[in-house]
Parts: C-alpha cells; structure tokens; sequence
C-alpha cells in the first residue's frame, strides 16, 4: 500500500510540473522531489547498478526509466540517490534516447552500468529495435532482430548522458547483445564484455570487445570467452530438449581479488529460478581460459554487480524476480580465489 500511495503521489505532482516534464525528447529532466525517502521495498526495479561515489560520498542506484514513476513515456535511465543504502531518494531522469539513432525510443532501455572512467561517467545501457531484422544464424529457430549495448557520456554521475555513438549498437549491430560492461585489463586498455544472447546462439556466450581509449567505438573484433553451457550445473539442469533451446547468459561483470584472480560474475537459470554464479581466468587475463565455479547464490537472484561500501565493506546487488525488495543487498567476502556471502543485509531492505 505504501508504494501504491508514494506512487499515486508521484503522478500528482508530475501532473503539476508537466511543464518541465513534458519535453519527452530532451536528455535530461529535473530530479523529482519525494514526499518522503524510499526504501528497497518501495519501488520494483530489475538489473539494479550501484555506483558509490567517493568525492560526494553518495550511493548512485541506477534502473531502467519507469513511465508510471517518472511520467517520462521514452526508453532511459532513471537514479535514486542514497547516503546510507537505507533511505534513498529520486527517481531522477539521466538519460532518454533521442530521436534519430538506431534504436527504438518505444522499447525499454535495459541493464544501466555507470562507471568512473578518465574524469568522466560512463553509462552502458542496452537498446532495442525490433522491427529491424539482423541475419539469422545456422539453426536459429526465433526472429533476431536489433539488440545492443551502446554507451553515453557525462560530467556527472546525474547527468545528462549523451550517446558516443548514435548508428549502432558498439558490439557488432548482427549481434544481439545485451548487458555490457566496462572492464580494463593490467595495461589499462579498455573492454566491453557482454552477453551474446541465447535467443540468436541458443548456447549463450560471454565475449568482450577492445574499445577505444575514449570508449567512441569498438577498436578491433570481439573475443569468446566461454559459453553457458561450459558450466556443468546449467547443463545438467536442462532437459534434453531445453539444451537444444536455450543455455541464457546474463549480466557479466568483472571483478580483480585481492590474490590477483580475475573473476567474472554472470547469471542464468536453474532450479531455484534465476541464479548468480562465476567463473574465473585460469591465466588471470581476460581471454582466459575460464572455468566456472558454483553458483554464488541460487535463489531467486541474479543480473548481480559489486560495490564497496564507503566503510570499505564489499556488498554485492542484485535483482530477485518474484519477492521483495527486487533489488537485494549482500554482504560478501574476497577469499581470493572465489567470492563467499556472508550475509544477506535484511536491515537494508525497508518495511511497507
């Protein structure tokens, strides 16, 4: 009742500020000023992407634009704003797709990352265009049609973002892809690393992209790193049938420990629904090879991201699809050659 009501209270006051919201297309709107601070368990969110932000010691919470919440009717980029992680405020508009690119601004703008790179912020975000049909691969049983990871630039962590690059997607535009991610490597070279969907490979793989120093485009072809089906428990969890249907990777996201491991986290689906898991370079460098480990956590979660709290504490958020709050906070331990929860931070979640 509670977010029905905070809800009901947004819309009223989007109503009176429709002067300054109304400009769908422009890339920015006014933060929005809540009646009262939020919790995890008031708004719904998937593939949550918390930014900690040092100089201002402010937690940036970053979602895909919610219509109902904003009044903002476009694919984009929403942020709630939060000292604690317990109270949060906003949401504020960051970024809306303008007209003329290659995606559709009618369809959802997924999985936002924000990262601090050379004095700027960086936000990956996944677009969409299905009326545009890519090139079916050999044994493909499903329509392909245009998703991509592209990337917006900005001064601030609040925005406005404006894309790098407005024709296509930064993986290659035959590709679908999704939830991009920004890693680099020991001689400081920047990657895309992301998900190549199921729906066009059937087995999902993981693959990165060498970027360009200012992240403007790709700087040479994409790499394979593994495929979903490389991880035992995903194989043996599918049907015979399923195997021949959909082996999902999502959300990849690295991770240097503190022995010097590389280690990727990334999600998929087994029997306790949607699942965080990892791999890990055995040479300790991006191309690999990688093996996987066992699921990090096998409940309910995944698409997962890590952060350190400003206590130096390493959290870890995810999104769950069937409980509140969607968005899920752990505290979790660097064991050097693997990652450990150590406890799932109820206090954070709220109460409605």
């Amino acid at each position: 009742m509670k977010f029905r009501f905070l809800l009901a209270s947004r819309l009223f006051l989007l109503c009176l500020s429709s002067f300054w919201i109304g400009n769908a297309h422009s890339q920015s709107v006014p933060p929005l000023t809540p009646l009262k601070s939020l919790h995890l368990v008031d708004f719904h969110i998937r593939d949550p992407w918390i930014l900690a932000n040092a100089p201002s010691r402010t937690y940036y919470l970053y979602a895909t634009n919610s219509d109902p919440v904003t009044g903002v009717h476009r694919a984009g980029v929403m942020v709630y704003k939060s000292k604690d992680l317990r109270s949060w405020h906003g949401p504020s508009v960051v970024f809306t797709l303008p007209d003329g690119t290659w995606a559709n601004p009618q369809e959802e703008a997924w999985a936002p990352e924000v990262h601090a790179y050379h004095g700027k912020f960086y936000l990956f975000v996944t677009l969409h265009n299905s009326a545009k049909i890519i090139a079916a691969q050999p044994a493909v049983r499903r329509t392909n049609t245009m998703r991509g990871t592209t990337i917006a630039v900005s001064d601030s962590p609040e925005g406005p973002f404006t894309l790098v690059k407005t024709d296509g997607p930064i993986p290659p535009a035959n590709f679908m892809t999704l939830d991009g991610t920004l890693y680099q490597d020991g001689a400081g070279k920047p990657w895309m690393v992301y998900a190549h969907e199921w729906a066009q490979k059937i087995d999902g793989t993981i693959e990165a992209l060498p970027l360009e120093a200012d992240l403007s485009g790709a700087a040479g072809p994409p790499i394979f790193l593994f495929k979903g089906s490389d991880a035992p428990w995903l194989d043996a969890y599918l049907q015979a049938d399923q195997r021949e249907l959909s082996y999902v990777t999502d959300g990849p996201e690295l991770f240097r420990s503190k022995d010097g491991h590389l280690l990727m986290l990334w999600a998929s689906f087994g029997p306790g629904g949607y699942i965080e898991t990892v791999a890990r370079s055995k040479s300790g460098e991006l191309p690999g090879p990688w093996e996987q480990l066992p699921p990090l956590l096998q409940v309910d979660g995944g698409h997962g991201m890590l952060f350190r709290s400003f206590e130096g504490q390493l959290m870890l958020v995810l999104h769950r699809t069937n409980t509140d709050p969607y968005a899920k906070i752990y505290e979790i331990e660097d064991d050097g050659d693997h990652l450990v929860v150590l406890r799932e931070r109820v206090d954070l979640d709220g109460v409605r």
